[in-house]
């Protein structure tokens, strides 16, 4: 029987799970508004992008220096990382595969050489933007226990600025709704990526502890490591924020390793595995391993997916 208490529950659910999408859609929609054909501001929008996620990663690390048992927490975010990271990957890297028997296509293997040094320069810099602001945090509260009362309302006004940024670079990354809808392939691989990281998400909940809705928002960051780190720690605290930050960029390292290496006999496998990625970070390593017949495929399919993720992982989180 639906009585009236249950009535005002949903309206209440359904209002915050407004609020939290809206939080996310309006700075982007706000950005993508903006049409920008200047190189040069492109080029400085998107270092503003980087530095901004440097800054929010150092305000998450400080979030962790508030938490008592600081040495169990590390061992806890381990612990959902890898159970993360595996449950997510065997599911995404048991469908992908039908794509490939499905599509049978042809490929040119290369030889390539793997961007590892670079690769870890730039894991190691967004790493070490959390343990800084760990160390900083922990000296703060040593000094001030209520030193660090700001950050939770910094890091989302940072938060916002930079969604405002990334909706200008999408809407001037080149992609327009034609594109996508031309490249069904692309639209169907991007697919099959959400679909089969649900399951691991949802079975990696149940591993962990958590509810289906949380499990279904950690299996949608697709890649998106520095995103879906933020969104997270914003509605479940910097320890599980951590985790996703830790498995999404497990997922990119493990990507780069991949794609040379099995491009030639999956190369959907590889591309949708590399997840929102595909559009920036890894495409040159399909490009160089796969030919240039991939580069439309990973493109539109990594937009998509770089367009889901803050969307899905707010919408499952406040459900």
């Amino acid at each position: 029987m639906i009585t009236l208490g249950k009535v005002a529950h949903w309206l209440r659910e359904g209002k915050g799970m407004l609020s939290g999408l809206l939080f996310v859609l309006i700075p982007l929609l706000m950005g993508y508004m903006f049409v920008i054909k200047q190189a040069l501001w492109l080029e400085r929008i998107n270092q503003s992008c980087g530095h901004l996620v440097v800054v929010i990663l150092f305000l998450m690390g400080m979030s962790l220096a508030k938490l008592d048992q600081l040495g169990q927490n590390l061992t806890q975010i381990l612990t959902i990382a890898g159970t993360l990271f595996v449950c997510i990957s065997a599911t995404n890297l048991l469908a992908l595969p039908l794509l490939d028997s499905l599509w049978r296509p042809t490929v040119k293997a290369q030889r390539v050489p793997l961007p590892l040094r670079h690769m870890l320069t730039d894991s190691g810099k967004l790493i070490g933007s959390v343990l800084a602001g760990l160390a900083v945090g922990l000296v703060v509260v040593a000094l001030v226990p209520t030193g660090l009362f700001w950050v939770d309302a910094g890091s989302e006004f940072i938060l916002l600025l930079l969604l405002l940024l990334i909706g200008i670079g999408l809407r001037n990354s080149g992609m327009s709704l034609k594109q996508i809808i031309v490249n069904p392939k692309a639209m169907v691989l991007a697919l099959v990526v959400m679909l089969s990281a649900f399951p691991g998400g949802m079975l990696a909940a149940w591993l962990l502890g958590f509810s289906w809705n949380q499990g279904l928002a950690l299996a949608s960051g697709f890649g998106w490591y520095s995103l879906t780190g933020i969104l997270v720690s914003d509605y479940l605290g910097p320890v599980i924020g951590t985790a996703a930050f830790l498995n999404e960029l497990l997922r990119e390292l493990v990507a780069i390793l991949l794609i040379p290496a099995l491009i030639s006999r999956y190369p959907h496998t590889t591309i949708g595995y590399a997840g929102a990625t595909a559009m920036d970070f890894t495409l040159p390593v399909i490009q160089q391993a796969g030919g240039n017949q991939f580069v439309p495929v990973a493109i539109v399919s990594g937009f998509i997916l770089s367009m889901a993720v803050p969307v899905l992982v707010v919408f499952f989180m406040t459900l």
